[in-house]
């Protein structure tokens, strides 16, 4: 391990040397010198509808988090930072490294969150809910996340019922040459085992290069983590992921330019028992590789855009019921983005996605959706967005599902209110693991049909004070469960639910800028249920952090998260359990000593509060990190 290191550390001074002593233009982002400042708050937004518009043009509430943001949660994995925002609750993220994550937006599961990564969707065929495992990701090859909450398959699909998540990773776009490379090193422990070992060190290394109409991007990273068992015991589970991505691209053209990508990401990871709760000796593979294409033609009033990918998971699971999972998908989304003029935006699209999987043998699935969608932006403060997909599924048949946003703004100097309400639907087909898969598969399932409906309103005074409240009502029709359907032998199937389960609540967030250098910003979620919330969702969950840049090159937070009681059942007994509240409170500091480096610091759980996140599984308890980050 600690070989590893030094010789990753000798790597980038080599590369450091070689890079000054050829005399390259080292491009040094103007972005990172001032990245320990608060920044102002974001002022443009694209996911929700694909166009790049002012915040208070946006019927939503969209939650943006920039590279700056990024860089402030330097040594955190990207489902802890998704677990800040408000509408969400990613469970999994304070237990062992390699532990299972479960994404929950709006009271939903994981099949209704669609991560979308470089405007691709992406997924996992053979996973028992198809989504996306965000632990294949590396938080320093990330250059910027939104997230939309609600129904949005009219612009991003199938799965997208609750929320899209939309990753964008780095690229280069200064001249020259620049090199970055981000350390890490910190503990990973419980609450009762204080050794204080350096158990969670990771590492990554980002070169990136443009020259005329050529760039290019390559980059690197590793992770080890240990210290923690997955179940409460004495046995600890280790995880390591090795990962790294290629992009190169060329402006032919003003009009024309692509981009060619390659990701590959390797993790291992132990795991204990799930039934009976208890160490075991079992280990877990999975390995992806994702291939990209982006192409872009841009004319007189609109643009053409073509996104491929292909991908390719395979999961390994070795442990007293082996089991082993090979899937691959095939992604093109072709659209016509066109301004008629400042006023109005459109976007045409046809979607086509294919996923197979192999398990007794080979399965496969495929929609091929046209869509539209329109955006209109009134000089008299009103604005609509509405569009419709017509969802083919080859086993489904055909499906229309759309949405309405009007908002309306009052607009002052350094400020506005912003009204809005929004209609969507979505359409959820059964995934390939709950029709065939190992693990109680029916093939007569009906697709889950989803409606939201949410109202409510943003007020932006100035720079310094943003305020939002969104009222939310979800309707899920046939929603697919688990269901025992012998008590004696526990035999399980999947199966629709005869009746429509109703969820709403309220989504609350505020950013104010008190003090020059001083930034509060808090988030408030309620989830509620007309038959009960799932395992694990709490009610009441909210988040507050309080930043301060001192003498413009030190950076300091701290942030505290509460949960109310949640439900979950013990699986020893399949008994529910009552999970009591907890809270936990995080600091972090950046110092910048140049242009150069910063270093960071951070602890987690200062309290060593001691809480139950998964029934009979480990929490993290009081931790530290350290790290280096490094831009030339």
């Amino acid at each position: 391990m600690y070989k590893n290191l030094v010789g990753f550390g000798a790597m980038a001074l080599l590369c450091f040397k070689a890079i000054a002593q050829e005399g390259h233009p080292l491009g040094y982002n103007q972005r990172e010198k001032d990245s320990v400042h608060i920044e102002e708050l974001d002022e443009v937004v694209v996911s929700d509808s694909r166009f790049s518009l002012k915040r208070e043009n946006s019927g939503k509430t969209v939650i943006k988090i920039s590279a700056a943001e990024l860089e402030r949660n330097q040594g955190r994995s990207i489902a802890e930072i998704i677990n800040t925002k408000s509408g969400l609750e990613v469970n999994g993220t304070r237990s062992f490294a390699g532990q299972n994550l479960s994404v929950f937006a709006r009271g939903g599961n994981n099949r209704q969150v669609l991560v979308i990564i470089d405007g691709i969707q992406v997924s996992d065929p053979s996973n028992v809910n198809a989504e996306y495992d965000l632990r294949l990701l590396n938080l320093s090859q990330i250059e910027s996340i939104e997230i939309v909450k609600g129904a949005a398959s009219t612009l991003y699909g199938n799965s997208a019922a609750t929320a899209v998540i939309n990753i964008t990773t780095k690229q280069s776009d200064e001249d020259g040459m620049s090199l970055e490379v981000v350390s890490n090193w910190g503990t990973n422990q419980s609450q009762m085992n204080r050794n204080n070992n350096l158990s969670d060190i990771s590492n990554n290394v980002v070169i990136s290069g443009k020259n005329m109409g050529l760039t290019f991007l390559a980059s690197g990273g590793h992770q080890f983590t240990d210290g923690l068992s997955a179940a409460i015991g004495e046995e600890a589970d280790a995880l390591s992921r090795i990962d790294g991505n290629f992009k190169v691209g060329y402006q032919f053209s003003r009009r024309l330019k692509s981009e060619a990508s390659a990701f590959y990401s390797k993790l291992k990871s132990d795991f204990d028992n799930g039934f009976p709760v208890e160490d075991a000796d079992f280990h877990f593979n999975s390995e992806q590789s994702r291939f990209g294409l982006a192409t872009t033609y841009t004319y007189a009033n609109g643009s053409l855009h073509l996104n491929t990918a292909f991908n390719q998971i395979t999961r390994e699971f070795l442990s007293d019921f082996p089991n082993s999972f090979d899937s691959e998908s095939f992604v093109l989304d072709v659209f016509n983005k066109y301004k008629f003029n400042q006023r109005f935006y459109t976007i045409v699209g046809l979607n086509l996605v294919e996923g197979k999987t192999a398990f007794s043998e080979t399965v496969s699935a495929r929609n091929l959706d046209p869509y539209f969608n329109l955006v209109y932006i009134s000089d008299f403060g009103l604005n609509v967005n509405a569009g419709a997909r017509w969802n083919n599924h080859n086993e489904y048949g055909s499906h229309w599902i759309y949405n309405l946003n009007p908002s309306y703004r009052v607009k002052w100097d350094e400020g506005y209110l912003k009204l809005l309400a929004s209609y969507a639907t979505s359409y959820i087909a059964p995934n390939l693991s709950q029709l065939y898969g190992p693990f109680g598969p029916n093939t007569d399932l009906r697709p889950e049909e989803n409606s939201t409906l949410e109202g409510g309103m943003e007020i932006r005074l100035s720079e310094k004070f943003r305020f939002n409240a969104v009222y939310f009502n979800r309707n899920e029709k046939s929603r697919i469960d688990y269901v025992v359907i012998d008590p004696n032998t526990f035999e399980s199937q999947y199966q629709n639910l005869e009746d429509s389960i109703t969820i709403n609540g309220v989504e609350v967030e505020l950013v104010a800028h008190p003090l020059n250098n001083l930034q509060v910003s808090a988030n408030y979620t309620y989830t509620d249920s007309d038959t009960g919330l799932a395992l694990r969702i709490p009610k009441q969950k909210w988040n507050a952090q309080i930043s301060y840049t001192l003498h413009d090159d030190t950076y300091f937070s701290v942030n505290y998260q509460h949960l109310s009681n949640r439900l979950d059942t013990d699986f020893n007994s399949f008994e529910n359990v009552d999970l009591e509240p907890f809270g936990l409170l995080n600091v972090y500091v950046k110092h910048q000593i140049n242009d150069q480096i910063s270093l960071m610091a951070s602890m987690d759980n200062v309290f060593n509060e001691d809480y139950v996140e998964i029934l009979n599984y480990t929490t993290r308890g009081r931790n530290f990190r350290i790290g280096l980050r490094l831009n030339l």
